[in-house]
């Protein structure tokens, strides 16, 4: 079979023949295909993808990296040397093919570099080499669940089919390079160790009902690319659920919706900002909040619908009541009625405390890192450790642009004095000499530059929050002084960072009301956002009505698999269309296949 034969064949008729052959044929190389990323418009926008592949007449040559002609447009997902060369199955388009009721299949369609007669992936195992022409290759790993393999043939579904058929196809690095061509004999030179199959693999990362064996087992496979590897080791870590999803499970709610609140107080603090105190309506002792979470509000009283924002808690974890400390903004609906029309005894309604912006179990070095309001969480982290009377070395550092604008910094001074190794760095940047020197304060902003000059420990756990891009450059800092990223966290009171793989030269607008006429289905509200959207007739689900909305998303496979869009789900119930291939943890929501069952809040 010639290179260009092959390229004309159709993957109807190859399949055909292959099925004919019969079982213990050898494993032959079908076609060779390579592309080229392109911008391809998708649901009103543009994906940059390289997922469309076509045939390529003659050699190739198989290097390092990739096929000589071929490339990915997301090196995040795809490429690289763990994932070099993707292949796949004939026999799976053939089942494809069946299940779809389709017989327009072309060699390269399902984004593989290689097509394949033999090799199945509940055959193959990962550490697997096999030579082809003058190359060698070894299993890395299974494909990548993305949203582009179902672009690319027109059935969005695909992605969670390719999972739940076992038929995912998989990737290989490139040992020895060379050059391969349609009609090569694939030879096995090396079987992998442990025995784990490609299909075993991905059942593995994205099925429930997982075998902590398995996990273990997995681990032991040098082969197995080190994304893959990461994954597994958090599932397999001592306490960890084995039936969890990937993403590790966020402490559960302390109660679900939510319940009303009964306003204590409600005490100034400095220019624009105030503490609300907030107790149990029923009298009863709230559930204690760990250091750093967040509480989501639903104010009544400031507008119709009713806005819900979500503040941080600035109390004691112990405290017998909740407070946030709220920086009233301009303009802003809900925090202009919480610091100037809010008065004692009002009822609000408010989720359970959540987030993962907490405080680590270590005893080594904590920096304390804050600008404006961001000092809301991290005063509640300094509350907990001079509460347990902490022998870690403490690093508090401030930035603001006064004293007046410096709110709660008279209780964080009492909490550092108490504790016997705290330091303290403040900075104001638009104060005269004498209010900085009643307040200890340096002039000037708190720069990465200011932040390198410290002499900060290495081994420190890092917490940082105040605005976006004042975070940003404090984890750039952090890390040039060696501190090791993973240890530096932040806390974002906005909108978290939309993940839209692929999809390039978006127009980032504020989230809005959608195009068309106005829903009349359940009432869904991103909370971050500060929007609330009638659920239109026909739409999809949520993700789709996120995205008209231009709230920042976030997701990957847009098929209920990979769980990126996992959002926590603040009140409200959903249903799923499709139903997910693992339920998210509780509290949570896939919204890339939730519809809205009644009104639902999402902390998004």
């Amino acid at each position: 079979m010639t290179g260009t034969a092959t390229a004309e064949a159709s993957a109807a008729a190859a399949a055909s023949a292959a099925a004919a052959a019969g079982p213990g044929r050898a494993p032959v190389l079908l076609s060779v295909n390579v592309g080229l990323p392109r911008d391809v418009p998708w649901r009103g926008k543009t994906v940059y993808t390289g997922v469309w592949k076509h045939p390529v007449p003659g050699p190739a040559m198989a290097r390092r990296l990739n096929l000589d002609g071929d490339g990915q447009g997301d090196l995040n997902g795809h490429g690289g040397e763990q994932r070099a060369v993707l292949v796949y199955q004939v026999q799976s388009y053939e089942h494809w093919q069946k299940h779809f009721g389709r017989d327009d299949f072309s060699y390269g369609q399902f984004g593989e570099n290689l097509t394949v007669d033999g090799l199945a992936d509940d055959e193959v195992c990962i550490g697997d080499r096999y030579r082809i022409g003058e190359a060698e290759f070894e299993v890395t790993q299974p494909r990548v669940t993305c949203y582009r393999v179902g672009l690319r043939l027109g059935e969005p579904e695909l992605p969670a089919l390719l999972v739940s058929h076992h038929r995912p196809g998989f990737y290989m690095r490139v040992i020895t390079e060379g050059h391969i061509q349609a009609g090569d004999q694939i030879v096995k030179t090396r079987a992998g160790p442990g025995a784990l199959t490609v299909a075993d693999t991905d059942a593995l990362l994205y099925l429930p009902g997982r075998d902590p064996a398995r996990l273990r087992l997995a681990l032991q496979v040098p082969a197995l690319s080190p994304g893959w590897q990461q994954s597994f080791r958090e599932l397999a870590e001592p306490g960890a659920d084995a039936g969890a999803s990937p993403a590790a499970a966020p402490p559960t709610p302390a109660w679900t919706g939510f319940r009303p609140l009964r306003v204590i107080k409600v005490v100034p603090e400095g220019s624009a900002v105030c503490s609300v105190y907030l107790a149990a309506a029923d009298g009863s002792r709230l559930p204690a909040a760990r250091a750093g979470q967040y509480l989501t509000l639903r104010v009544t009283g400031a507008g119709q619908p009713a806005p819900v924002r979500s503040y941080s808690l600035s109390s004691a974890p112990g405290a017998g009541a909740y407070r946030i400390s709220v920086k009233d903004e301009p303009h802003g609906a809900a925090s202009g009625y919480l610091c100037r029309r809010l008065r004692p005894g009002v009822i609000l309604e408010a989720g359970a405390p959540r987030g993962d912006f907490v405080l680590d179990a270590g005893a080594g070095p904590v920096l304390l890192i804050s600008a404006g309001i961001g000092v809301t969480p991290v005063l509640a982290m300094l509350h907990e450790l001079a509460g347990a009377r902490t022998e870690r070395d403490i690093w508090w550092i401030h930035g603001a642009r006064r004293s007046q604008e410096h709110p709660l910094a008279a209780e964080a001074d009492a909490l550092l004095a108490s504790l016997r190794r705290a330091h303290q760095y403040v900075f104001y940047s638009s104060a005269a000499p004498p209010e900085r020197h009643r307040a200890h304060a340096a002039a000037g902003r708190l720069t990465k530059d200011r932040l390198a000059g410290m002499d900060l420990p290495v081994s420190a756990s890092a917490y940082v929050c105040g605005p976006a891009s004042f975070m940003a450059d404090m984890q750039d800092a952090l890390a040039a002084t060696g501190i090791d990223p993973a240890r530096i966290r932040t806390e974002l009171f906005g909108a978290r960072p939309a993940i839209n793989p692929g999809v390039t030269g978006q127009d980032r607008w504020p989230p809005h009301q959608p195009a068309g006429p106005p829903g009349t289905g359940p009432l869904v509200t991103f909370a971050r956002s500060g929007l609330s959207v009638r659920f239109p007739a026909g739409q999809r689900n949520v993700l789709d009505l996120a995205d008209a909305c231009d709230v920042p998303t976030r997701w990957s496979c847009r098929s209920g698999v990979c769980h990126t869009c996992s959002t926590p789900l603040l009140a409200g119930d959903v249903a799923y269309s499709p139903e997910p291939l693992e339920p998210p943890p509780g509290g949570e929501a896939l919204i890339c296949c939730a519809q809205p069952g009644t009104d639902i809040v999402l902390d998004m």
